[in-house]
């Protein structure tokens, strides 16, 4: 039987994940100081311990963003990020990507193919050009001239299911998808991201966020993760935003930004996640009954928050001595 992600996770992890589970993360109860890291999902664990350690090695809070998120990016297993990822309708494998600091710097790739670590050749546009997004073949043609590898992104299990899907073509997402076990998933659609967001205790703040986007999607499409202000927002002196689930429903109301916004308004990071929240079924009402839609949040304090439209939406949450705890999120319906 394949191993699924959260079987591999349990195994590499057991020493170092903390029993968190029934704990709340609010910034109304989270200490001042308790989170460093914070990302979307249970495998986000992984992700922030890698973050970690590139920071306790000397690396910047950008560099440990970016090698936070290169290892999902990097993991066969996981379905909707980087390699082994969904493909579109046509059986071609997109990423999209983004990182951002509180100094404005900022750089993005969407439909990238042929590459495995979109978040670096994002990174490598924020650095080595006058833009903050690069698409489709410019995307990959600046990655291949900037002499990162090619590699094939589409692997035989994921294949296997496009394949499977092709059989009906049906549109039908599935909440929480990424906490089930991996591999054919028939007409289930995907719609899994890695976000990672960073404080550092002198409140300096940067982010990473990065997806192959809805399995069998039109060509061609993107979503929310490498728009700024809609997947990832990073704001000097207020805090940090990321998002996950549907990205149509994020992208509609700018959900990060939003999140953000609503922060520095003086809401907790947890009341203003679940004011976008909100605002996404105020505005779509009965179009997003099945969808799920997730935001993680942290203010310049390292306070943090989380909430989501659906049950099940979980996060990982690493403090500045290296303790990582996988979190549920509330939800504004119950299971």
């Amino acid at each position: 039987m394949k191993t699924s992600r959260r079987q591999a996770l349990q195994a590499t992890l057991a020493g170092t994940v903390l029993a968190g589970i029934a704990a709340r993360a609010d910034a109304s109860t989270a200490p001042v100081d308790s989170a460093l890291f914070l990302s979307t999902w249970d495998f986000g664990a992984a992700a922030n311990n890698a973050a970690f350690a590139r920071l306790q090695a000397g690396g910047s809070l950008l560099d440990a963003v970016e090698a936070g998120a290169m290892v999902p990016e990097a993991d066969a297993a996981n379905q909707s990020v980087g390699l082994g990822g969904f493909p579109d309708r046509d059986g071609h494998v997109t990423l999209d990507a983004i990182i951002m600091d509180d100094a404005g710097h900022v750089g993005a790739v969407a439909a990238l193919e042929e590459h495995v670590h979109a978040i670096s050749v994002a990174r490598r546009v924020m650095e080595q050009t006058p833009h903050t997004m690069l698409v489709g073949e410019g995307a990959t043609l600046f990655a291949r001239q900037q002499g990162f590898p090619s590699a094939t992104l589409l692997t035989p299990e994921s294949e296997r299911a496009w394949r499977e899907w092709l059989e009906t073509a049906q549109y039908r997402p599935v909440a929480n998808i990424e906490n089930q076990v991996s591999g054919v998933r028939g007409n289930a659609l995907d719609h899994d991201t890695i976000g990672l967001i960073a404080c550092t205790a002198e409140g300096r703040l940067a982010g990473a966020c990065t997806t192959s986007g809805m399995a069998f999607k039109l060509r061609g499409r993107v979503g929310d993760s490498p728009q700024a202000g809609c997947g990832l927002m990073v704001e000097p002196g207020v805090g940090a935003a990321t998002a996950t689930g549907v990205g149509e429903e994020v992208t509609r109301i700018a959900g990060s930004a939003r999140v953000v916004s609503s922060m520095r308004a003086g809401l907790s990071p947890a009341q203003a996640c679940r004011e976008a929240v909100e605002q996404i079924v105020r505005l779509r009402g009965d179009a997003v009954a099945g969808a799920q839609v997730g935001f993680l949040a942290m203010d310049h304090h390292g306070r943090f928050g989380s909430f989501a439209l659906q049950p099940g939406f979980t996060f990982a949450v690493t403090d500045r001595a290296g303790r990582t705890q996988v979190l549920p999120a509330d939800s504004l319906r119950s299971a």
